[in-house]
């Protein structure tokens, strides 16, 4: 039988980038709410290679969005930063934790597997809008790239410490990771800057880059750990040479390859494993989860930006208060594990793709800086 769905895939990708254009929606949103429809519906399904696809499409965003760090903003703001993505995190998780364990009454290692899932901010979502609309030109898109890692970093801190086991793998993971982004670091100059490479359309700098991302997918698959926070890392530790004039040119480049095709995918699958039917089956509990959750978000991060920053502290809360990339990491964490069922899994799918799309769309069409005079310096 012909397999249709790699053809449904890239009709998909470019209806969604249409429909973006067309409306003046980040292409994320989009590209989320037709793998929703698209999975539901029945017309695709995910498939081994669009899952792997997907994986490393959530790696490399993760990637980009540490390039983007800037590093000397890091320590003049690390207070405000470090304070919002606390925020976002704590307060969530929390209130999350709290209602799944005595109000709805599951069981406490799924009341806390919930809540760590549910507390991330999604790297890939920020990433994706704030480099649509051009912010990273900003303080303010720095600080909330920054504030986001943060909060992911509290996210996976704490779902180690609670239901990873420490092996020889863990150690393995966490050591190889180490040395890859040590060596990167300290002879990646050989490959950005080899007079050789120049210009030539054998485009080594971005192989080079995804070797380095398959290796921590590798390493990841052993069981140690997530590919997710040493990408980001990694990224952060590179920023460097992407900040010289002529190796902008190369994480554009990466750029265009990633928005074009492999993002996308992670989008779209990420969609497609919302199941509306499980969702409907415990639709009042998937409500007030997800109300919990943004209440939450809006008490842990409002009143922090508000303090500092002088402008757009709404649309601060707003990009914070999204979910997805690290979240959907831990809840198949879970499934896999046995830790949460398959109905408390599409829950938890379904409210990180709803706090995706819903707080990115009311922050754009609402409350976005999309001129340079609305964003004052921090």
């Amino acid at each position: 039988m012909v397999d249709v769905f790699p053809l449904i895939l890239g009709l998909l990708i470019l209806i969604a980038s249409l429909i973006s254009i067309k409306w003046g929606i980040s292409v994320t949103i989009i590209e989320i709410i037709l793998g929703v429809v698209a999975g539901n519906l029945g017309i695709i399904r995910p498939e081994q290679w669009m899952v792997y696809i997907a994986s490393f499409g959530g790696v490399l965003l993760t990637f980009l969005a540490g390039t983007e760090v800037d590093v000397k903003l890091l320590k003049n703001k690390f207070k405000e930063s470090f304070l919002i993505g606390l925020g976002s995190f704590i307060a969530p998780f929390l209130g999350v934790f709290l209602l799944a364990y005595y109000c709805i009454g599951w069981n406490l290692l799924e009341s806390l597997l919930t809540a760590t899932a549910l507390s991330e901010t999604s790297i890939s979502v920020v990433y994706s809008v704030l480099t649509e609309k051009g912010l990273f030109k900003y303080d303010l898109g720095k600080l909330i790239m920054v504030a986001t890692f943060i909060g992911n970093l509290l996210t996976a801190i704490v779902l180690s410490l609670l239901f990873m086991k420490t092996d020889i793998n863990t150690v393995i993971f966490y050591s190889a990771s180490a040395i890859i982004i040590y060596l990167a670091y300290k002879y990646s100059n050989k490959i950005f800057y080899s007079k050789l490479l120049r210009n030539k359309l054998a485009e080594v700098e971005i192989k080079y880059i995804f070797l380095l991302l398959l290796g921590f997918i590798f390493l990841g698959s052993l069981g140690g750990g997530q590919a997710i926070l040493p990408a980001f890392i990694l990224g952060v530790v590179l920023s460097s040479y992407f900040k010289v004039e002529d190796k902008g040119e190369v994480k554009s480049r990466i750029k265009t390859v990633a928005f074009a095709v492999i993002t996308p995918i992670f989008f779209i699958v990420g969609g497609m494993k919302v199941s509306i039917a499980l969702i409907l089956s415990s639709i009042i509990i998937f409500v007030v989860i997800f109300a919990v959750r943004q209440i939450a978000k809006f008490i842990g991060v409002y009143s922090i930006s508000k303090y500092y920053l002088k402008d757009s502290y709404e649309y601060v809360t707003l990009m914070m208060s999204t979910g997805l990339t690290f979240g959907l990491v831990a809840a198949v964490f879970g499934l896999n594990n046995g830790v949460i069922s398959q109905t408390v899994y599409s829950v938890l799918t379904g409210v990180l793709v709803l706090s995706a799309v819903l707080p990115t769309f009311v922050a754009e069409k609402w409350y976005s800086p999309v001129h340079s005079e609305d964003i004052n310096e921090l």
